[in-house]
């Protein structure tokens, strides 16, 4: 990433402003901090879409690892004596490949992996080689792994290379460092029978992986892209989707026992998303469930987050089975939800307990204190609120302190949003799950969205939502400024809402089927867009309580006579310090009087910092439309001066402002 001439470019809006900006007066009240702000506020959504897995945040190279997609050998090339067998050591993966002579002195055996769009590796940097093998044969073994840069001019394509003995005929793991002379982001992995020949070698799981992953995990995280959710201090963490929990059919579902215990034994998966999108269609794509429920409770701690892992209801994706068969009977629920029991029990369980125990032998014996268990994703019909009932029942019975997140379904109003919120304050659900994918004139319109809604019932999450302009369903500037102005109000009223989480997070610049996005990436290197780094600043400015923010006497809603303004303002405690977040969404300079109400004889401001994220072009982005990664628009901090009571400022068109005041 370079900070190109474009970033230098937006930082001009911040200066030469009109002299005509229309002037507004916005009061905080100081002495009447308000509801508390949960720490659970803005936070992370995972789902397995745009490669976000394999091939994105698990740092797993190897594409097909143990050989068991449906189509064995997809993501392999294989030459010389290369046979498919079906009897490994791992009952859920029991594919293997066997390695025998080429029948000729000049000719190769072995087994190619093309990776995730190719493998990307750095010169310099460490890569772990594993593999579990067994030599079956008579005489001694050895194979050859070599990372390969096919597209090479130079006189060898091979750019890192080790050979491995492989002695006696018990499966047993082998690992290996290999550290490539170049950087590329296009090499292939290939594992040799190593001459002579004359053995028989059977390979299983073949392996790769950074040696520096997210904390040095192993079986870990790649680490920039956990660097960038660390970085958005967020306060939940939401995971392992969306629909892929649903399923096109409930075989296909995600199901959270299948992604435990021993990784080589954890069984592939179809995605959800391979096929979904004919235009854009990835055959390929498979979970490995490498990155499974310990990993995502482990990353959700290690980035200071509360886990929330969502469940089947029993109900398959209704948007693909709009049939009853397609979904399990109210009768016949109860290994769902024994699912969800025991999953708490894996999460908070003692090491005595069954999954309890499980958890400890995975290498956490301390409870990963889970505290939220969401039910079902965008479930809608009478058919939800009866399979969900039964799970309700059995966790609050078992578990009474887990707070239970349900489903107010697809869409952000309408038929089913109208039936499904009654029905959750019936069934008494803890939050109530809310998707916005929206284009600007909703978002422009949502600024007063919570400020009547029902304070006695369940709380808000707003689990998934982004801007998607009308012809612009890309990552662009002016999107993820209405998402700003949109978060004003879900922060004004902090009461009721208690989680809020973008959605998708992840997508591969060769791999996606859905946009926009939050982070993107390709093989070596990752980039936050503009929609980042507007959830950075909420999550790093959210404070401790809202503060009453008003425009003659209303709050700052975008309201037809606010000129486009959207705002609000929270107290921060900790600090002693006063945060407000303004967007302004019109076309116009805006001059801004900040009023300082309700302060101390002896108390006033005296300066602070302020936070502009804005871009003279509405359509740009740090992921471009041709997939380019360049870092055009990031926030700009500058130090502030306030004389007293009063904060005069002219806020740029098109931009949003955080400004933090300290005061003695």
């Amino acid at each position: 990433m370079t900070l190109s001439k474009k970033l230098l470019t937006s930082l001009a809006v911040c200066a030469g402003l009109s002299l005509n900006a229309a002037t507004n007066e916005l009061v905080l009240q100081t002495n009447k901090p308000g509801a508390p702000i949960q720490p659970t506020m803005y936070g992370l959504f995972f789902e397995d879409i745009n490669y976000a897995a394999d091939g994105g945040l698990y740092a797993e190279l190897v594409k097909n690892r143990s050989f068991d997609f449906p189509q064995n050998l997809m993501g392999w090339t294989t030459f010389g004596g290369v046979e498919l067998k079906n009897d490994g050591p791992f009952e859920r993966n029991p594919h293997y490949v066997r390695l025998t002579t080429a029948g000729h002195r000049d000719k190769h055996t072995g087994i190619e992996n093309e990776g995730f769009f190719g493998i990307g590796v750095k010169k310099g940097e460490e890569y772990r080689f594993s593999v579990w093998a067994r030599n079956v044969g008579q005489a001694p073994a050895k194979i050859r792994v070599e990372l390969v840069s096919p597209e090479s001019m130079g006189e060898t394509q091979t750019i890192a290379s080790k050979e491995i003995e492989i002695k006696g005929d018990k499966w047993t793991k082998y690992t290996a460092v290999i550290t490539p002379s170049v950087t590329d982001a296009k090499s292939v992995l290939r594992v040799f029978l190593a001459k002579p020949d004359n053995a028989v070698v059977d390979l299983e799981h073949v392996s790769l992986f950074p040696v520096d992953t997210w904390n040095g995990h192993e079986n870990g995280m790649r680490k920039d892209l956990a660097q960038k959710l660390a970085d958005l201090k967020p306060g939940i963490f939401r995971f392992p989707g969306g629909c892929i929990v649903e399923g096109t059919d409930l075989p296909t579902r995600y199901q959270w026992k299948n992604t435990v215990g021993p990784v080589e034994n954890r069984p592939v998966n179809e995605n959800r998303w391979h096929y979904t999108f004919p235009h854009r269609f990835f055959p390929d794509y498979y979970q490995s469930y490498g990155l499974g429920f310990y990993e995502y409770f482990l990353l959700s701690e290690e980035i200071g987050s509360e886990p929330l892992p969502i469940l089947s209801v029993g109900l398959a994706c209704q948007f693909q089975n709009p049939g009853a068969e397609a979904h399990v009977p109210v009768d016949s629920l109860q290994p769902y939800i024994q699912d969800a029991l025991d999953l708490i029990e894996f999460a908070n369980g003692g090491t005595d307990t069954k999954w309890g125990a499980l958890r400890a032998e995975m290498g956490h014996p301390a409870p990963f204190n889970l505290k939220y268990i969401g039910i079902g994703n965008e479930q809608w019909g009478p058919e939800y609120p009866e399979h969900l009932t039964p799970f309700l029942d059995a966790i609050r019975k078992a578990y009474p302190d887990i707070r239970i997140v349900g489903s107010s379904g697809p869409d952000s109003e309408g038929k089913q949003f109208d039936y499904l919120w009654p029905e959750m304050k019936r069934l008494k659900a803890d939050l109530v799950d809310e998707h916005f994918y929206r284009p600007e004139s909703w978002f422009l319109a949502q600024g007063a969205r919570y400020d009547n809604y029902d304070r006695k019932g369940p709380k808000v999450f707003a689990g998934e939502y982004a801007c998607h302009g009308r012809g612009k369903k890309w990552n662009h500037f002016n999107a993820a400024l209405l998402e700003a102005a949109f978060m004003t109000g879900l922060e004004r009223n902090a009461d009721i809402v208690h989680m809020a989480t973008y959605a998708p997070l992840f997508a591969h610049v060769e791999g996606w089927q859905w946009r926009p996005d939050m982070i993107w990436y390709d093989n070596l290197s990752s980039i936050p867009t503009c929609s980042y780094f507007v959830q950075q600043l909420f999550a790093e400015n959210k404070g401790t309580n809202v503060l009453q923010l008003t425009m003659d006497k209303k709050p700052l809603t975008g309201a037809e006579d606010q000129n486009g303004l959207f705002a609000s303002a929270v107290y921060d405690k900790d600090a002693d310090q006063y945060v407000v977040k303004v967007a302004n969404t019109s076309d116009t300079p805006q001059q801004l009087v900040l009023t300082f109400a309700g302060l101390k004889k002896k108390e006033s401001i005296t300066d602070g910092t302020s936070y502009t994220l804005a871009s003279k072009d509405l359509d740009l982005d740090n992921i471009e439309r041709d997939g380019s990664m360049n870092l055009n628009i990031a926030p700009v901090k500058a130090d502030i001066t306030v004389d007293g009571t009063k904060y005069d400022t002219t806020i740029a068109p098109n931009s949003f402002v955080v400004y933090r005041f300290n005061k003695k």
